[in-house]
């Protein structure tokens, strides 16, 4: 070790100098002398009893008295020294109010942010802070950078058969309340009290007629399975089925009239063909009430417009506005049938060709049509007063109710999330199972829940914003799909001009008995399009999904 001015041959370890210290009295720390070849008058935080040839404050300019008052002197750091230029790296970590390290802050002891009392360490919260004001962004930690969080998922309007929920987090809680609690969250329910997070219970039910103890009255489209063998009286009673159909005319009707004075949000119309979504006002973006109908025929289209119901094909318009050949649609074809072969008169060979008759093109146009039968492009989109006609079409409809089969007499069954007349209370149905999962080389406790019942759009968002903090933001949900409902999340084609001009977001739902958080979502434009929502993955309550 080379030799060099004000070094001390007999320096010791700073950790042999702090256990020296620790052992004298702090009032002897006062005053110091000065050794040999400095100055009498001394330089302060020097103790007399210090090892000789040592520097007190080696290497910088000693301390001196002058200009200074008598004691609380801050002292130097007494482990700096010439030769001893390492010094070990301190991390400072910042933690939220979430108890998440934000920032980590590294830097050495000859920062000046150490101050020794004690022999502790403390670290001033003013100099933290202008540390951190000094730093350049590069040396935060990524941590204190937060990446983007999605606090929602995209409306989903189709009807759900089954949810699978899992978490590392225990989810049997969810499976059976006590007695109070499922008296206290159907009360809520009923008076769509929501003070806190909804109640567990609350978000599994929903209401439905008709209900029939011994039969599953959903799904209705192929189904024919789940009824054969079961008890239907009236199938071959007219006066039992006249009965149970004027009974659900009546609560179609006290439906439609809660959902025209906003205080229904929506509900479903499941019949043994099609399902019917009908929307208020204000969801979707749409100014309007809306009607969806899929899959539809050719028959029950021709028989729509019969009754002066208008309405559109929104996959067909959308296939048009992209310059495919969808001219299998509804519309009939403008200009005279010989416009298409202008072509031959030009060239002058039009009395060579023969040209398709009439009877020809009527039965190429129908074949288009009826090609759009049962697929998800047959979707029928009804809206604003059209709605009411439409009401009034399927309470007299004949073809609603089957004439034949299992389901022959039965009326369609009607879901909503609220009280209608007429409707019976449920509650969707939950089963937790515990496992164990093996991830790479171990096994991890996994806690699932299945839910099974017609999973309504409001139940599957109430039933994850009740998960994000029970599970402390991670969980994962796989959603099965009613199929015939999947393209329920179709964009509009008139409404779609109209939100601009009139946004649904500003029509007031607040009476509809939803919870205000649902309510935002459900307001919010379809972005999924014809398809649905297959997985859910929230992760540090940040949402991400497939479909």
């Amino acid at each position: 070790m080379s030799q060099q001015s004000g070094y001390s041959p007999s320096f010791k370890r700073p950790s042999e100098i702090m256990r020296m210290r620790r052992k004298r009295a702090r009032s002897e720390a006062g005053v110091f002398s000065s050794t040999s070849g400095q100055a009498s008058t001394g330089s302060p935080g020097q103790s007399g009893s210090s090892p000789a040839c040592v520097r007190p404050f080696s290497p910088g300019p000693l301390f001196n008295s002058q200009g200074r008052s008598g004691g609380g002197i801050k002292r130097r750091n007494p482990f700096a020294n010439i030769e001893n230029t390492y010094s070990p790296k301190k991390k400072l970590l910042i933690y939220n109010e979430e108890g998440n390290a934000e920032a980590c802050l590294t830097f050495s002891e000859d920062d000046s942010l150490f101050e020794e009392e004690e022999g502790d360490v403390t670290i001033h919260f003013q100099i933290v802070l202008s540390h951190l004001s000094s730093q350049s962004p590069q040396a935060i930690a990524p941590a204190s950078i937060a990446p983007p969080v999605c606090t929602e998922y995209p409306a989903d309007w189709s009807l759900k058969t089954r949810l699978l929920f899992t978490s590392p987090l225990s989810l049997s809680w969810a499976e059976q309340p006590k007695a109070q609690e499922e008296a206290l969250g159907l009360s809520q329910h009923c008076r769509a009290q929501f003070s806190t997070l909804p109640h567990s219970l609350q978000s599994l039910v929903y209401w439905q007629h008709p209900s029939l103890p011994w039969l599953s009255l959903f799904p209705r489209i192929n189904a024919e399975r789940s009824f054969t063998g079961k008890s239907t009286p009236w199938a071959q009673d007219t006066s039992l089925q006249q009965s149970l159909m004027s009974e659900w005319s009546v609560s179609l009707s006290s439906l439609y009239s809660l959902l025209k004075a906003r205080l229904c949000p929506y509900f479903y119309l499941c019949s043994y063909q099609f399902t019917v979504l009908f929307k208020a006002a204000g969801l979707s973006g749409s100014s309007t009430i809306t009607a969806l109908i899929s899959p539809t025929t050719r028959g029950l289209r021709e028989a729509m417009k019969a009754e002066g119901i208008e309405f559109s094909l929104p996959l067909v318009e959308e296939r048009k506005k992209k310059g495919v050949d969808c001219r299998g649609g509804d519309e009939e074809e403008n200009g005279d049938e010989d416009s298409d072969f202008s072509w031959l008169k030009e060239m002058g060979i039009q009395d060579k060709i023969k040209k398709p008759d009439s009877i020809t093109i009527q039965l190429r146009k129908e074949g288009h049509t009826v090609s759009l039968d049962h697929k998800p492009e047959s979707v029928v989109c009804v809206e604003g007063s059209h709605t009411f006609t439409l009401i009034n079409f399927l309470i007299n409809c004949k073809s609603l109710v089957a004439a034949a089969g299992s389901q022959a007499g039965l009326p369609p069954t009607l879901l909503a999330p609220i009280a209608f007349r007429g409707a019976t209370m449920h509650t969707l149905k939950a089963r937790s199972v515990n496992v164990k999962s093996q991830v790479g080389s171990t096994y991890q406790n996994i806690s699932s829940l299945e839910i099974t019942g017609p999973i309504l759009p409001s139940s599957l968002h109430a039933i994850t914003t009740l998960l994000r903090p029970s599970q402390k933001g991670n969980f994962s949900a796989t959603l099965y799909t009613h199929a015939p409902t999947a393209v329920m999340n179709i964009g509009h084609s008139l409404q779609l001009s109209l939100c601009l001009q009139c946004p649904g977001s500003s029509v007031d739902l607040s009476g509809c008995g939803l919870h205000p958080a649902s309510i935002q979502q459900l307001q919010q434009s379809s972005s999924l399009g014809k398809t649905a929502l297959t997985h859910i993955n929230m992760k540090n309550y940040s949402y991400t999904w497939r479909n």
